[in-house]
C-alpha cells in the first residue's frame, strides 16, 4: 500500500493540504486482486506451467489440439474452483456430487466461481426437451395454469412427466392419546397422456420377423437370434402342452397364439426338471430391451431394431399430453401447440399477450425466448428432445441460462464455443461472449477459429506441439502480438485457402428425391459420387436433416459422427481400433506364452485392481474415491507380465506410447508388426499422432472420437464416407492435413461427403451443395449447388458472401 504516513499524529488543517500529500489514493486492498494466478501446472502433459490470467477480461487459449489447451483450463482452473466450491457444501450433498482430486499445480490464486459451458452432449433421456432443460417450459405450465380457459388445475396439469392418480382409503390419526380411524380422499392432476406414459411414443413388435407362420415350431419357425429348437428353449416349447409344436403357427388358434407371444410366466415342470415358460414378447423385452443398444452384439442389435417399431402415440398425437391439457387455451392456443412452434414464432406469440396479472412472468418468459432467437436457436421448438441436438446447439442451449444470470464476476469456461456455427452466426456467438464480459465476468475461451480469437482481450497460446511435444505457453499477450510472434498459432492466423484451380469430375451421383425429414420443404439433389462434396448452411438450415434423413441408412455409407463411444473406462484407442490384437500376439510370439496374458481384462490384469490400474473406494453417502493401484503402480498388468519384453518395451510402456512413437517402434527393427503398423498410420492420418494408446477413451474430445471412428473405418469397404464437422477441435495448421487426408480418400475411389461450416474445407471442394437460406422453417431448401468458384462468383446466399470475405476475393 503506497499511503505516507508521515503526518498522520497531525490534525488535517483542512481537505486540501491532504489532497495535494497524496495526489492519487491508493487503490482499495479489496480491487488488487485482478488476476488468476497459475503457479507450477502439471496436468497431463502440461510442463510446470506458469501464468497469470486478467480478470473481466476475455481470454482466448489456442495452440494445436493436444498441446494441453483443456488440461490448463478445465483440468487446472475450472476444476479447482468446482472442488473449492463443492467442498462448501455438507458432506451428505457432497455425497451427490462427483469428488474431484487437487489438479496437480503449486499455487492457484485469485479463483472465482467457475461456470463450465462445455459441448458434451445433453442428456438422451427419453422426457427431456429443449423446453424442460431451459425453464422455458416450466415458466408457460405457470401461465397455462393461471390463464388456460377451461382451467383445469396447478401447473403440473401442464405437465407431461406427472401422471394424474386418484384414491380414497382409511387413514389412521393420533389424535388426543387415541387412534382415530377416518376415510381420505386425494387426487393430483398430471398432464402425462396415459398410454405412451409421456413419451410421445408407443411401441410396437413387428411379428413378421419373430417366426415365420408358414413353419411349425420344431420346423424352425423362430427367426429370434439364440432361439433354437435344439436347446432348452426346445425342451420348453415342446413340454409345456400349451400349444403343438409341429403345427404351423398360421393354424393357432387365439388362445394358442396368445400363449405363445404373450403369456405371464408360469412354472412348468418339462422332464422331471421344474422350469419357467414364458410368452415370447415379455422375454424379448427383459433380455434384449432393457439393454443399452450400443452394448448389444451387432447381430442382435440388428434383430432388436427390426423386431420393434416405434410409432408415434395415437391418443396425445405425439405432443405427449392428456386430453384435458390439450383442450385448455390460451388466445386459442394449447400448451402443445406452444410448445410445437418455432420458438421465433413463440416469442411473437408471448409478446401479443397482455396481461397484467401475469406480467413479471410474461417478461421473464418473453427474454428466455428472444435468447433464443438472439442466440441464433430461433429454429428449434421447445418440444424437441434434448438427445436430438448437435454439441453446439446443446453448448448454446446451455449459455441461455447463464445470459439471463445476474451473476457477476463469475468465470465462465467455454469449450470452442463456434462450433457448428456458420461464419454468420460466429460473429453472433463473439456478440454474446463480450456481453458476459462487459457484465463483469471473466471469460475464458478454448477456441481454434481466428474470427474469434480476434476479439480476445488476452491471448494464451500452448505449444509448440502435441502430447509430449506440447505443454508450454508459447505466448501470451495480445492478438496482434500473437501474430507477430512467431509461433504455429501465429503464423497460421491469417492463413486464407485458395479456391482449387480444377475441380474432380463425378463418376456417377447419388439421387435424393423429395426429402422431407424435419423442416426439409421436398428437397430434390444430386449429390456427385467420387469426389469431395461439402454440404454447408447456416446453423438449423437442414444440413444434418438431409445427411442422416436420406443418405446415411443407404448401402456401402459409411456415417462418422462425433456421438460419443459407448466405452467403459477400460477401453482405449487400442482397444477401440483393434490394435491390441496384433500387438498381444507379437508380444505372446516373441516371448512363447498366450496372447491372454497381455491384456489388462484377462489373464495379465493387476490382481490388485483387476486391471484398473486405480482402485475406486465407494464411500457410501460420499462419492468415491479413485487411488492408484499401489500393487501395480497404475500399470495394470500382473508384476510377472512386465518380465516379458518386445524390442525392449514392456506391454505397459507399449500401452504408455503415443501413436506417433508407437508407428516408429512397430515400424522397423525387432518389433516390426504391419497389422499393427498400419492401423498406426491411419490413427496418424487423422491427426491423432499425440493420442497415448492407453489413453481411457472416456477422456476423449468430440472431434477426437469423430477422427477416431474416422481412422478405425478407413478400413472398412464403404463407397461412401459421411463425415459430421471433421474440422471441430482441429487447429488452424491441422486443418491442411485433414484436407490432405480427404483428398487420399477420394483420390483412391470414395465419395466424401461432409457436413462443414469451415471455409478452408469449402475451397477445398469439388462440389458444394449450401442450404438455406435460414434456419428452421426459413431454411430446408437448397440455395446453391456447384462448385466453390462459381459459389463465390455469384455471392447470392451467406456462404457465399462469407466464403469470398475469407478468400479474399
Amino acid at each position: 500500500m503506497a499511503v505516507t504516513h508521515h503526518h498522520a499524529s497531525l490534525p488535517p488543517t483542512d481537505g486540501d493540504t491532504m489532497r495535494t500529500d497524496t495526489p492519487s489514493p491508493a487503490p482499495h486492498a479489496a480491487d488488487t486482486h485482478d488476476m488468476i494466478r497459475v503457479q507450477g501446472a502439471r496436468e497431463n502433459n502440461l510442463k510446470d506451467v506458469s501464468i497469470e490470467i486478467p480478470k473481466r477480461r476475455l481470454t482466448v487459449f489456442t495452440g494445436v489440439s493436444g498441446s494441453g489447451k483443456s488440461s490448463l483450463v478445465f483440468g487446472t482452473i475450472a476444476a479447482e474452483s468446482q472442488r473449492l466450491i463443492n467442498e462448501t457444501y455438507s458432506a451428505f450433498v457432497q455425497g451427490f456430487m462427483p469428488t474431484l482430486a487437487r489438479p496437480e499445480v503449486d499455487v492457484l490464486d485469485g479463483l472465482t466461481t467457475a461456470i463450465i459451458v462445455d459441448q458434451e452432449r445433453m442428456g438422451g433421456n427419453p422426457r427431456s426437451t429443449v423446453g424442460t432443460a431451459t425453464d422455458a417450459n416450466a415458466m408457460l405450465r405457470i401461465l397455462f395454469s393461471r390463464l388456460g380457459q377451461p382451467h383445469i388445475g396447478s401447473a403440473q396439469a401442464f405437465s407431461f412427466n406427472v401422471a394424474s392418480i386418484s384414491g380414497a382409503g382409511a387413514v389412521t390419526i393420533e389424535r388426543g392419546g387415541q387412534a382415530v380411524k377416518e376415510r381420505r380422499e386425494f387426487s393430483i392432476t398430471g398432464g402425462m397422456c396415459p398410454r405412451c406414459e409421456g413419451t410421445g411414443s408407443v411401441t410396437d413388435f413387428d411379428l413378421t420377423q419373430l417366426y415365420d407362420d408358414s413353419k411349425s415350431l420344431n420346423e424352425g419357425a423362430l427367426t429370434i437370434p439364440g432361439y433354437s429348437m435344439d436347446g432348452w428353449y426346445g425342451r420348453i416349447f415342446s413340454g409345456c402342452g400349451f400349444f403343438d409344436p409341429d403345427k404351423p403357427i398360421r393354424e393357432f388358434t387365439r388362445k394358442e397364439l396368445h400363449d405363445l407371444l404373450y403369456k405371464e410366466p408360469v412354472k412348468i415342470k418339462v422332464e422331471g426338471i421344474n422350469l419357467t415358460y414364458e410368452g415370447l414378447i415379455p422375454k424379448i423385452q427383459k433380455s434384449m430391451l432393457a439393454k443399452d443398444v450400443d452394448s448389444m452384439q451387432p447381430h442382435i442389435r440388428a434383430f432388436v431394431e427390426r423386431v420393434v417399431t416405434f410409432t408415434t402415440c395415437p391418443d396425445c398425437d405425439g405432443t405427449r399430453l392428456n386430453e384435458a391439457a390439450r383442450s385448455s387455451k390460451i388466445a386459442g392456443i394449447s400448451i402443445a401447440d406452444a410448445c410445437a412452434m418455432q420458438i421465433s414464432d413463440l416469442a411473437d406469440w408471448v409478446r401479443g399477450l397482455d396481461e397484467p396479472s401475469v406480467a413479471p412472468l410474461l417478461a421473464k418468459l418473453q427474454h428466455t425466448l428472444d435468447s433464443f432467437v438472439k442466440i441464433g436457436l430461433g429454429y428449434l421448438s421447445l418440444n424437441r428432445p434434448s438427445g436430438t441436438l448437435s454439441g453446439g446447439e446443446a453448448q448454446r442451449t446451455k449459455m441461455i441460462r447463464h445470459l439471463g444470470s445476474s451473476l457477476t464476476d463469475v468465470t465462465y469456461v467455454f469449450d470452442e464455443p463456434t462450433i457448428g456455427l456458420h461464419p454468420h452466426d460466429i460473429q453472433r456467438m463473439n456478440e454474446l461472449l463480450l456481453q458476459l464480459r462487459n457484465k463483469g465476468n471473466t471469460v475464458l475461451v478454448v477456441e481454434h477459429k481466428p474470427e474469434t480469437i480476434a476479439i480476445a482481450d488476452h491471448v494464451v497460446d500452448l505449444g509448440p506441439g502435441a502430447g509430449t511435444a506440447g505443454g508450454e505457453v508459447v505466448f501470451e499477450g495480445t492478438v496482434e502480438g500473437l501474430r507477430a510472434s512467431g509461433t504455429r498459432t501465429g503464423r497460421h492466423l491469417d492463413d486464407r485457402a485458395h479456391l482449387k484451380p480444377s475441380v474432380r469430375t463425378p463418376s456417377g451421383r447419388l439421387e435424393v428425391r423429395g426429402a422431407d425429414t424435419h423442416n426439409l420443404q421436398n428437397v430434390d439433389v444430386d449429390i456427385p459420387l467420387g469426389v469431395l462434396t461439402v454440404v454447408t448452411g447456416v446453423a438449423g438450415s437442414g444440413k444434418s436433416s438431409l445427411i442422416h434423413g436420406s443418405v446415411s441408412g443407404r448401402d456401402g455409407v459409411v456415417t462418422v459422427d462425433q456421438a460419443a463411444i459407448r466405452g467403459s473406462r477400460r477401453s482405449n484407442p487400442a482397444t477401440y481400433t483393434g490394435l491390441l490384437d496384433p500387438i498381444r500376439k507379437a508380444f505372446a510370439k516373441a516371448n512363447g506364452v498366450k496372447p491372454a496374458l497381455f491384456s489388462a481384462n484377462s489373464e495379465g490384469a493387476c490382481p490388485a485392481c483387476n486391471g484398473a490400474g486405480v482402485i475406486y473406494t465407494d464411500l457410501a453417502m460420499m462419492a468415491g474415491v479413485a487411488t492408484t493401484c499401489e500393487e501395480c503402480e497404475g500399470k495394470r498388468f500382473q508384476a510377472s507380465v512386465l518380465e516379458y519384453h518386445l524390442g525392449g518395451r514392456d506391454i505397459s510402456e507399449v500401452l504408455a506410447m503415443s501413436v506417433t512413437e508407437a508407428e516408429e517402434f512397430f515400424g522397423a527393427g525387432e518389433a516390426r508388426t504391419p497389422a499393427a503398423h498400419k492401423i498406426l498410420d491411419r490413427l496418424a492420418d487423422v491427426g491423432l499422432g499425440y493420442l497415448t494408446l492407453g489413453q481411457p477413451l472416456t477422456t476423449l474430445s468430440g472431434g477426437e472420437r469423430q477422427r477416431l471412428k474416422l481412422a478405425t473405418q478407413m478400413a472398412t469397404s464403404g463407397g461412401v464416407y459421411v463425415l459430421d464437422e471433421p474440422t471441430t477441435g482441429l487447429h488452424l495448421a491441422d486443418v491442411e492435413h485433414l484436407l490432405a487426408l480427404l483428398d487420399r480418400l477420394v483420390d483412391s475411389g470414395k465419395s466424401v461427403i461432409v457436413i462443414e461450416h469451415h471455409q478452408a474445407v469449402m475451397a477445398h471442394a469439388d462440389w458444394i451443395i449450401d442450404l438455406g437460406p435460414g434456419a428452421g422453417h426459413d431454411g430446408g431448401r437448397i440455395v446453391f449447388e456447384g462448385t466453390p468458384a462459381d459459389l463465390v462468383a455469384a455471392r447470392s446466399t451467406l456462404t457465399g458472401e462469407h466464403l469470398a470475405a475469407y478468400i479474399g476475393a
